[in-house]
Parts: structure tokens; C-alpha cells; sequence
């Protein structure tokens, strides 16, 4: 929520008394004793110069995030070449799929596959290779039914996000700046949740005549109060998902994530992850794995083990002991490197969610240990939820479509509060101008009771959210600085 001052065509003796005035119409009296009335103007203002500097960062945020919801559905779309084949007979193993990328990437090195989860659907084997940058794999599409290679395109993270969907992620994460770049998606994150609250604070607060008028536009409003009761009504459906994406937003940031990573972990909800270390060596007949030497599909050189000299039994039969030991739906295989076996976990992170995983030992096919994600701890699986929902992925199209329309409401609120602000400009004095804040000063009118504890909690959540505390001393410092401008200028009027 941006923007929201009621002083509509305020005159500057007014804005400036130590009284605020306001319409009683449009807005709770400020003349009670109430902690409410000594807290709104100071709130007002906080609310009304974070809607005009911040609200560029959010509306850039709001945009590319809403392109990002959409890409989900797009990339069915601009890669269906890749992605769908005609369904055969019969899917081929895992290691024919696998070595028909091989031969067409020989320079690449497999890391992990995802078979293909559904009937018509291509497996995904995902390569280390120079031709993509790092931090992402190439990805070569194959056919299970026929090893035919459809194509190869790069893939980025745990979602396996395809080139536009990855460009629009990262346009959303830092604007494709790099690391430097992520500071405005960080300060944007900061703020939001402070600027919704707020305003909804201020809705919750003003005087109306019906609880219609709480959830909805006025139906007859005009001018700008028509534009506040759209501002505040969209902003009250929309205010808690917005801080949702906030805080979830703000658990990958690089200052606050940081700091609410170390909360995290001393609060004992760091992310387990299943232990694939083998005791005695990769591929090694010994150390308790005697009598299975001569299981089948064993081999002394199978894919998936080069330059470690050790016997594999394969994907195939390491995807098989992973569906005995319970895990069903899209798997996601990872290799074994040095000292550690298969990796394979479930990817299904619509709900309910699937998400267990085991690894297995390549000598003989035995899971040598397993994590089930209802043993996640319970704030592990919070974070969890919430990133994937952040990310469009934890109920798949219902998900992306809820981002698109708080992506959208975001827009409309910032948009409709710049609009307010030009709508409240005094016009018959400054044509070309736009409304002013709230008078200085508010904050001398707050109780000690209450200024001191919420300085202090302010003192504190700057602190555990870096760019939030330094822009709001930036934000105070700007204003005294026009503060004292404007009081030079009274002097030299005179």
C-alpha cells in the first residue's frame, strides 16, 4: 500500500500548525488523548514519504514479478519441442537416455537426471559443461522412448527454471546487475511490509459509515476519495500476501537473509540434507557389502562413476531402490561423486508435497540412508513452503496465478497512490505541484510510554534489516534537511 494523506487542499498555515486538522468525513478524529490520535500523523508520514521513495523499487518489483508468475506457463509454450514427445510403448533405462546426451555432449559431464515424470514428458539430464555460465547446467532433453536428444537449453536452479523463465528470475532478483543489483530488490523487500502495514493501519483506523466501506469501494465516491477507497479496500485483500512475499523475499536477501539465516539456525530450523558418504570407499566389495558383488546390472565401468574406479549398479537400479524405499512421483537422480553415492529425491513440491529423498550406495544398490520431509523441522518446512510459494512452484498453477494478482494488486496500489498525491496538490497555488506529508513534528505529540518502546523495536528491526534501518535514517535525514531549508527561507522572508 503506497500512499494515503488525507489532507486533501491543504493550505500551508495548516500543514504547518501544531494541530493537524482533518475531514471528519474521510477520517478518525485526532483530537482524543488516545495513543491511536497522537500515532496517526506520525504513521501518516512515514507511510506517505515511503509510498513516494520507495514505491519505484516495488513498482519495478510488482512488474518483473508479475512477468516472472506468467513465465511458468510460457515455458510449456516456447519449449514444447523440448519438453513433449508422442508417448511409446516403452521407456528405455535411465543409462540409455543418459549416454544418448553423452554422445552429443561429450565434452559435458553428467551431474544429475530427472527422468520423465509422466506419460509424453522428456527426461532431463543436466550437465556441467563450459558452454553455460556458472551457477547453471545444461540441460539435454531426450526422449524416453526412442534416446532421441530434442534439444539442449540452459537450466538454472532447484526448479530447473529454462532460459526465459531464468532471465525473468533474474530481472526480478537484481535486475541483471549482479550482486550489486540485488540491493534494490532487498530495499524494495525492507520496506514492503512496513508501507502495507501501515496503510493498513491508517484504512483500519478511518471513520466510515458501513463495513461495505471497509472491504470495498465507495460506489459513489469521486475525485480523489474515490482513489483512496480503491487505494485502501485493494490494499486490505491484498496486505496479507504482500508481507508474505515480503518476509519470504527477504529469507534469500544478502544482509537481512544472513541474519535471519543465523536466527534460523539457532532456533534449530536449518534445512537437513540426506547424508551420501560412503564408509570405506566408493565401489569397494568389502566393508559389509559381501554377497552382493553379483547383483544384477553390476558392472566395473558404468556411467556415472568415471575416474573413481569403482563397480556401479547403475541409475536404473539405484531409481529402483529409491521407489522401494518409498519415494514415488518426479525423482530428481544425482550422481555419485568421490566418496558418495547416488542422491535421488523426490521434486513434486505441489502440495501435498513430496520431497523425501536417500541415497544409495553405487557398489550395491543398498540405501545407506534416507530423509523423510515430514522430519524436517517444523520452521524448516515453514521456510520451505514459503520460498517455493514465493517461487511459484508449491501449488503450481493456482500458485502462479495468486503471484500474478498480487503482482497486479501491488501495481494498482502504487499507482493509485502517486495518484492521490497529484490529486491533493493545492492547484490554485502550485499548478504544476504535488500534495505535501504530514506536518513535522508529529512524533513530539506521542506519549514517552509509547515513543520510547517503539523507538526501540525501530532500533532493532533497523538493525536485523540493514537496508530498511540505513534508508530510514536516510529518509529522517532528507527531512531534516528540508526542515531546515524551509525554516532559512521563513527567516529570509521576513
Amino acid at each position: 500500500m503506497a500512499i494515503d494523506d488525507p489532507l486533501k487542499d491543504a493550505d500551508p498555515v495548516a500543514e504547518t500548525a501544531t494541530t493537524v486538522t482533518t475531514d471528519p468525513a474521510t477520517s478518525a478524529p485526532t483530537t482524543s488523548a488516545s495513543a491511536w490520535s497522537a500515532l496517526r500523523p506520525l504513521v501518516l508520514r512515514l507511510h506517505f514519504y515511503a509510498g513516494v521513495l520507495v514505491a519505484p523499487f516495488l513498482l519495478v518489483a510488482a512488474v518483473s514479478g508479475l512477468l516472472y508468475s506468467l513465465s511458468f506457463q510460457a515455458e510449456k509454450v516456447v519449449y514444447r519441442h523440448e519438453l513433449r514427445v508422442p508417448a511409446g510403448d516403452r521407456v528405455l533405462p535411465l543409462e540409455t537416455q543418459v549416454n544418448a546426451a553423452r554422445t552429443a555432449h561429450p565434452d559435458g559431464k553428467v551431474t544429475s537426471v530427472r527422468p520423465s515424470s509422466e506419460e509424453g514428458a522428456t527426461t532431463r539430464v543436466l550437465m556441467s559443461t563450459p558452454e553455460v555460465d556458472e551457477g547453471k547446467s545444461l540441460a539435454v532433453f531426450v526422449d524416453p522412448y526412442t534416446a532421441e536428444v530434442r534439444g539442449q537449453l540452459a537450466s538454472y536452479g532447484s526448479s530447473g527454471a529454462l532460459p526465459l523463465r531464468a532471465w525473468l528470475s533474474e530481472l526480478h532478483r537484481h535486475l541483471h546487475l549482479g550482486e550489486p543489483g540485488r540491493l534494490y530488490s532487498e530495499l524494495a523487500a525492507s520496506w514492503l511490509w512496513v508501507v502495507a502495514l501501515g496503510g493498513l493501519v491508517l484504512w483500519l483506523g478511518r471513520r466510515r459509515t458501513s463495513k461495505r466501506a471497509l472491504l470495498l469501494p465507495e460506489s459513489g465516491a469521486t475525485g480523489r476519495r474515490r482513489t483512496l477507497t480503491l487505494h485502501g479496500s485493494l490494499g486490505l485483500w491484498a496486505v496479507t500476501g504482500l508481507v508474505l512475499l515480503s518476509a519470504t523475499g527477504l529469507t534469500w536477501s544478502t544482509y537481512a537473509g544472513a541474519n535471519i539465516g543465523k536466527v534460523q539456525d539457532q532456533l534449530g530450523g536449518s534445512t537437513p540434507s540426506v547424508s551420501a558418504t560412503l564408509d570405506g570407499g566408493t565401489g569397494s566389495t568389502g566393508g559389509g557389502h559381501e554377497g552382493h558383488e553379483d547383483m544384477p546390472g553390476m558392472t566395473d565401468d558404468m556411467p556415472g562413476m568415471e575416474g573413481m574406479g569403482g563397480m556401479d549398479v547403475g541409475m536404473d537400479l539405484a531409481v529402483v531402490a529409491a521407489r522401494q524405499a518409498g519415494l514415488d512421483g518426479p525423482l530428481q537422480v544425482t550422481l555419485p561423486t568421490a566418496g558418495n553415492g547416488y542422491v535421488v529425491a523426490q521434486t513434486d513440491t505441489q502440495f501435498p508435497v513430496r520431497l523425501d529423498s536417500v541415497a544409495v550406495d553405487p557398489a550395491n544398490g543398498m540405501v545407506i540412508d534416507e530423509l523423510r520431509f515430514a522430519d524436517y523441522p517444523v520452521l524448516a518446512q515453514l521456510t520451505r513452503f514459503g520460498i517455493d510459494a514465493h517461487m511459484g512452484v508449491f501449488l503450481g498453477l493456482v500458485n502462479q496465478l495468486a503471484l500474478a494478482a498480487l503482482a497486479l494488486s501491488l501495481v494498482l496500489i502504487i499507482l493509485w497512490g502517486y495518484r492521490m498525491w497529484w490529486q491533493r496538490r493545492p492547484t490554485q497555488e502550485r499548478k504544476a505541484g504535488v500534495g505535501r506529508p504530514m506536518a513535522r513534528g508529529a512524533w513530539r505529540k506521542v506519549p514517552l510510554r509509547v515513543l520510547l518502546p517503539l523507538a526501540a523495536v525501530t532500533a532493532v528491526v533497523g538493525w536485523f534489516v540493514p537496508l530498511l534501518g540505513i534508508s530510514f535514517v536516510a529518509f529522517l535525514l532528507l527531512d531534516g534537511a528540508l526542515g531546515l531549508t524551509a525554516k532559512a527561507r521563513a527567516r529570509a522572508a521576513r
